[in-house]
C-alpha cells in the first residue's frame, strides 16, 4: 500500500486500511464490521454497459461502519485531516445524533481520526467527540486540537496495512465500568 505520507492519504487510503482491518478481523473470527455504502442517485446511465455515468450522493449515510466485536454492537466513522487541527464541519449532526441513539442502546460509538501529516491515528469516543461538539455549539472554537486526544487511543500504527482499533475499544469499555 505504500508509505502514508508519499501518497498524502487522499481521501482513501484510511479506508482501505480500515477495510483491510475489518476483513482480517472477520477472518480471524474477532469482529464483524462492514462498510455502509453512500448511497447515490443515479442521473445517466451508459444503456450499452448499463453502467452509471453520472449520479450524485445523497445525505450521507448515518456513519461509515456498523458492526459486532465480540457480541458489542459498534458503529464509527472514519475521518482524516492534513493538519494538527481538525475541522468539526467534517461531521454532521444527523451522525452524532445516531450516534447517541446507538450508545443509549448500549452500543459503542467512536470516530478513528486520522492526522494524515503527522502519520498518526486517534480512536475518539463518541463522548468525547461530543465534548468538542457541544463546545463548538456554545460558540467555542469549531475544531479541537490533535494534542487534546486522549493519548492512550492512539492507534499504533505498525505497518502501513492495518488500523488496529479492538485495543482501544476494550479500553473503552473498561472505563465505562468504572
Amino acid at each position: 500500500m505504500g508509505s502514508w505520507n508519499s501518497r498524502g492519504l487522499r481521501g482513501s487510503m484510511l479506508e482501505e486500511a480500515v477495510n483491510f482491518t475489518n476483513e482480517k478481523y472477520s477472518q480471524e473470527n474477532l469482529a464483524l464490521v462492514q462498510k455502509i455504502p453512500t448511497p447515490i442517485t443515479p442521473i445517466e446511465i451508459d444503456k450499452q454497459s448499463r453502467h452509471i455515468t453520472l449520479a450524485y450522493f445523497e445525505q450521507k449515510s448515518t456513519v461509515d461502519y456498523i458492526g459486532a466485536v465480540q457480541g458489542i454492537p459498534v458503529c464509527f466513522d472514519a475521518k482524516e485531516c492534513r493538519t494538527k487541527t481538525f475541522p468539526l464541519q467534517n461531521i454532521h449532526s444527523h451522525q452524532m445524533e445516531f450516534m447517541a441513539k446507538f450508545e443509549k442502546q448500549d452500543g459503542v460509538a467512536f470516530f478513528l481520526v486520522m492526522f494524515t501529516g503527522e502519520n498518526r491515528c486517534f480512536y475518539v469516543p463518541y463522548r468525547d467527540m461530543k465534548v468538542f461538539w457541544d463546545r463548538a455549539g456554545n460558540g467555542g472554537r469549531k475544531s479541537f486540537k490533535m494534542e487534546e486526544l486522549r493519548e492512550e487511543y492512539e492507534i499504533e500504527i505498525t505497518n502501513q496495512v492495518y488500523i488496529h482499533y479492538l485495543t482501544q475499544i476494550n479500553m473503552d469499555l473498561a472505563k465505562r465500568e468504572d
